[in-house]
C-alpha cells in the first residue's frame, strides 16, 4: 500500500494595506476646502451685485427673483429627484422647513435689508465674524475644535479686520453704527445656523434635492414678504442690467455656489468651512485686479497672507 504525502498548501495572505489610498484620502481631505473656497469666490461677486441692484429693486423683490431663478436652474436636475424622495422630504420636512428658512428666507433678504442703510465697510467687518458663529453654533451640535483650528480662525479674524480697517485702529475707532448693522448681525446668525445644521443633512436625500426643496419652502415662506413688498413699494422696472444681474445671483450665487457650500460642510463640517468663508476679502480683492486692475498694497498683500495662513492652519486635517 502506496502512502501519499499530502502537503500543506499556503494559505491565502490579504496583502497589507499599501499608500494606493493615501492620495484618495488626501484628496478627500482637502476636497471640502477647495468646495468652501468656490463658494466664496462665487458668493464675493454677489456682494457687489447685490450694493448695484439695492436701488433699482427693493430687498425682499431681489431675493424673491433670486431664489425663483435658482429653483428654475435646479429643476433640470432636481424635480425627478424631488419625486422619488418626496417619503423622506415629507419625514424630514420639519427640518427642511428650518434650514430653508434660515439660509434661504432670510439670511440674504437680511443682508439686502441691511445694504440700504448702513456702510459697505461695516457689512465687511460683521461678516468676518460669521466663521466665529459658525464654529459656536456647530460646537453646541457636538463638532470638536482643536487647539489649532481656534489659532487658525483666529489668525483669518485678525487678517479680515485689518484689511477692512486699512490696518488703521483709527478707522475703527472711527465707524459710524448703523440700524443696518443690526440686520446685518442677524444675517450671519441665520447663516451660522444654517451652516451648522447642514451637517445633520438626511443622508437618504440627494445634495441637489435636498438643496431644491430647502428652496422651494424659503421661496414659499417669502411669498408673503413679496405680496406686502409689492402692495407698498410697487414692481421694479426690469432692464438689462438689473436682469442679468439677478440671473448671476439667481443661478451662480444661489443655485450653484449654494450647492457647493453644501456639499462642503457635508465633507468637511461647519467649522472648517466657515473658516474658509474668511478668504472673501481676498477674493474680492483678486476680482477687482481682474476686472478693473485694482492693485492691492503691500500692507493689503500683508493682510491676505495673514488671512491666507490662517485659513491653511484651520482647514488642515488635525
Amino acid at each position: 500500500m502506496t502512502t501519499t504525502r499530502v502537503t500543506p498548501t499556503s494559505l491565502p495572505t490579504t496583502a497589507p494595506a499599501t499608500s494606493e489610498a493615501n492620495p484618495v484620502r488626501r484628496a478627500a481631505v482637502w476636497l471640502g476646502p477647495i468646495l468652501a473656497g468656490v463658494a466664496t469666490l462665487i458668493w464675493s461677486g454677489n456682494f457687489v451685485i447685490a450694493r448695484a441692484l439695492s436701488d433699482d429693486i427693493p430687498p425682499v423683490q431681489t431675493a424673491f427673483w433670486r431664489w425663483a431663478i435658482a429653483l428654475v436652474a435646479l429643476a433640470p436636475f432636481a424635480a425627478k429627484g424631488l419625486w422619488q424622495h418626496r417619503r423622506a422630504i415629507r419625514a424630514h420636512a420639519g427640518y427642511i422647513t428650518v434650514v430653508g428658512l434660515l439660509g434661504i428666507t432670510l439670511f440674504n433678504t437680511l443682508i439686502y435689508i441691511a445694504g440700504r442703510t448702513t456702510s459697505a465697510t461695516n457689512l465687511a467687518l460683521i461678516a468676518a465674524a460669521s466663521p466665529v458663529l459658525i464654529a459656536v453654533f456647530a460646537a453646541i451640535g457636538g463638532e470638536r475644535l482643536s487647539r489649532i483650528r481656534v489659532l487658525g480662525m483666529l489668525l483669518a479674524l485678525v487678517g479680515v479686520v485689518a484689511l477692512v480697517a486699512k490696518g488703521s485702529v483709527a478707522t475703527l475707532l472711527s465707524l459710524d453704527f448703523a440700524v443696518g448693522d443690526l440686520w446685518m448681525v442677524a444675517a450671519m446668525c441665520t447663516f451660522a445656523g444654517y451652516s451648522a445644521l447642514l451637517k445633520r443633512k438626511p443622508k437618504e436625500i440627494p445634495a441637489v434635492v435636498f438643496l431644491a426643496a430647502t428652496v422651494l419652502v424659503g421661496l414659499v415662506l417669502l411669498v408673503p414678504a413679496q405680496a406686502v413688498s409689492l402692495a407698498v413699494q410697487g414692481g421694479f422696472s426690469p432692464t438689462g442690467g438689473n436682469l442679468s444681474a439677478l440671473a448671476y445671483i439667481g443661478v451662480a450665487s444661489s443655485a450653484l455656489a449654494f450647492f457647493v457650500w453644501n456639499k462642503a460642510v457635508e465633507t468637511i463640517g461647519a467649522t472648517r468651512a466657515g473658516v474658509v468663508y474668511y478668504l472673501q476679502p481676498v477674493c474680492v480683492s483678486a476680482l477687482a485686479f481682474l476686472t478693473i486692475a485694482e492693485a492691492p498694497t503691500p500692507a493689503q498683500f500683508a493682510c491676505m497672507g495673514l488671512i491666507i495662513a490662517g485659513v491653511a492652519l484651520s482647514s488642515a486635517r488635525h
